[in-house]
């Protein structure tokens, strides 16, 4: 599995994770469906919208250029 798997998601993981949020409070937050932060995270989902993304960031309250780091 090569290193960018997927580094969005890991970004992902990683902010919500240290925010004390779940992947079901991130969703609502996001008003995104569950099973698309699921994928996202898990790397099955390996090039998200750039709107999804953009309502994640903000749902996490960092920038796209943190998540797409």
């Amino acid at each position: 599995m090569s290193k960018s798997k997927s580094s969005i998601g890991e970004n992902i993981r990683k902010y919500r994770q240290q925010k004390g949020m779940s992947q079901d409070r991130l969703s609502k937050l996001a008003n995104v469906a569950f099973h698309t932060i699921v994928k996202i995270e898990s790397g099955e989902t390996t090039n998200p919208t750039i709107e999804t993304v953009k309502k994640i960031a903000d749902a996490l309250g960092v920038s796209l250029d943190d998540l797409m780091k």
